[in-house]
């Protein structure tokens, strides 16, 4: 007879952490069980090796076979994705700002013995000035800044404790090559996003005032999810500021991107549980062809549910109601549940992912070298900046497959390749994959918001409008989800 095993002991966090992924080259020592026959347990070790390397053999085929039919499926007169941003680009010179100043910060952080956190690791900021010529601290660069790094012990040990990321892998993503993919932020804020090379992480300018409450929140923030390891909200993994000399301050946070490369997402979602304004244009939609972020209504108008079985029901209802009940702490509202969706009978052939990535790639050693020769930071920098971008070579060496996110294997909702995929009711896999996470949780609810929920509900239902106070907020947020999955009520009651 099976023992019910209760949501509370998936959700936990584990009592052992996996281990990391190798990373250094070296070969693990193979663990052998104890065993009397000295010579027997030396048959199971080779035996073990033998199925290894067999393992390891196979694998590379296959990959260096499909590299072979991309390589040769591909226009070799071409980027492999993307525009150039050349040098003139408004944004070349924040972009670059940006990555060497996290390469800079994070690595120092990272050369240092892990320790525990302190309650002065949540206020610290470390500030690196950037110029021409270098120094002792900072390496010479093509253009004079400012940078500071908020609170990096802790966003280590989140990284490293809690996201299971590799600290190798971080850095390779974003600062190996500067690679960036640019998008126009789709929202109001302004803000604008930058995806690292192999579209793993995701750089977001913010205004001071985000910058400011993420600070205020972040001894909370880093305790839940702590204890909350499969939580649905953002990844927070590194939060920084850029100064050019006579600009203004930039902040920016580093997150997860919830959308791999390696799958196309052919419908968007961003579900508040508010119907009020919250209906893109099907029109509109249908021209675009799936680059569209969808609402509430567009879901409830398809006829669209979360297809999950009772087993990822649960699981996916507990985890939702844990983060609301956070964001209903901390005294935020605004936030949404964004939803894409895999067709796996439809694949990639789409290719929608194709033209996501521009690219920058400067020759950053040529600076260093040359700074020994050239004494004047003018001639110097006119000499830096003849580099321009290089040409990406036809290899496929930063593009991610399923096997490099590896860190996503830990969670519960993201380990179906990199998402969750729909079951029936007897828990049996379907032919969808959904992507999903909780965005855009640094919205409090502020004096503004309490004006903009008065105005609004002046035209429209008060309790079916965006902004509403946190704890109703929540509420209404949970019950909209649990209502739009399988077996669910439908979302027609929250029509306006």
């Amino acid at each position: 007879m099976k023992t019910k095993v209760s949501n509370e002991a998936y959700l936990r966090p584990p009592q052992i952490r996996p281990k990391r992924r190798n990373t250094i080259g070296t070969t693990a020592p193979i663990h052998t069980f104890p065993c009397d026959d000295i010579h027997a347990e030396g048959e199971l070790a080779n035996e073990i090796q033998q199925q290894q390397e067999q393992l390891i053999r196979e694998r590379q085929t296959k990959r260096a076979k499909a590299q072979q039919q991309e390589a040769a499926s591909r226009d070799p007169e071409k980027p492999l994705v993307g525009q150039w941003i050349k040098e003139g680009h408004q944004n070349y010179v924040l972009m670059y700002n940006m990555l060497t100043g996290i390469r800079t910060a994070v690595s120092r952080c990272q050369a240092k013995v892990n320790r525990e956190i302190t309650p002065e690791d949540y206020t610290a900021a470390h500030k690196y000035s950037f110029d021409i010529l270098g120094n002792e601290l900072t390496p010479s660069v093509k253009y004079d800044f400012k940078f500071k790094d908020y609170a990096p012990w802790v966003f280590r040990n989140l990284r490293e404790q809690s996201f299971h990321l590799d600290p190798a892998d971080y850095l390779l993503s974003l600062t190996e090559k500067y690679i960036l993919s640019e998008l126009g932020s789709p929202g109001k804020s302004g803000s604008f996003f930058y995806f690292s090379r192999d579209y793993r992480f995701i750089i977001k300018t913010i205004h001071h005032s985000e910058h400011k409450f993420i600070r205020k929140i972040l001894k909370d923030y880093h305790e839940y999810v702590r204890k909350n390891p499969h939580t649905l909200l953002s990844r927070f993994y590194g939060l920084h500021r850029v100064k050019l000399p006579r600009g203004r301050k930039i902040h920016f946070v580093i997150m997860n991107n919830l959308f791999p490369m390696h799958k196309d997402i052919h419908e968007t979602y961003d579900l508040k549980g508010s119907t009020v304004g919250r209906l893109y244009p099907e029109d509109v939609a249908a021209e675009k062809q799936n680059k569209v972020t969808l609402k509430d209504l567009n879901w409830i108008n398809r006829g669209k549910r979360l297809e999950l079985g009772p087993e990822k029901r649960a699981l996916l209802t507990e985890q939702l109601k844990r983060d609301a009940e956070f964001l209903k702490m901390v005294y935020v509202m605004d936030y949404s549940l964004l939803v894409g969706v895999h067709n796996m009978v439809r694949g990639n052939r789409d290719n929608l992912r194709r033209n996501t990535l521009k690219v920058v790639s400067p020759d950053i050693s040529r600076g260093t070298s040359q700074s020994k020769s050239i004494r004047s930071p003018g001639a110097l920098r006119r000499a830096m900046r003849q580099t321009g971008p290089e040409r990406l070579d036809t290899s496929t060496d930063h593009l991610p497959d399923s096997e490099t996110e590896d860190e996503r294997q830990h969670f519960l909702f993201y380990q179906d390749d990199g998402g969750l995929r729909a079951t029936d009711e007897g828990n049996d896999a379907m032919d969808t994959i959904y992507y999903l996470g909780i965005i855009d949780i640094c919205t409090p609810y502020s004096t503004l918001k309490r004006a903009e929920h008065i105005w609004k509900g002046l035209h429209a239902d008060r309790h079916k409008i965006s902004p509403v106070e946190p704890g109703e907020y929540s509420g209404r947020f949970v019950s909209f989800l649990m209502a739009v999955m399988r077996d669910g009520e439908g979302g027609e009651r929250f029509r306006d």
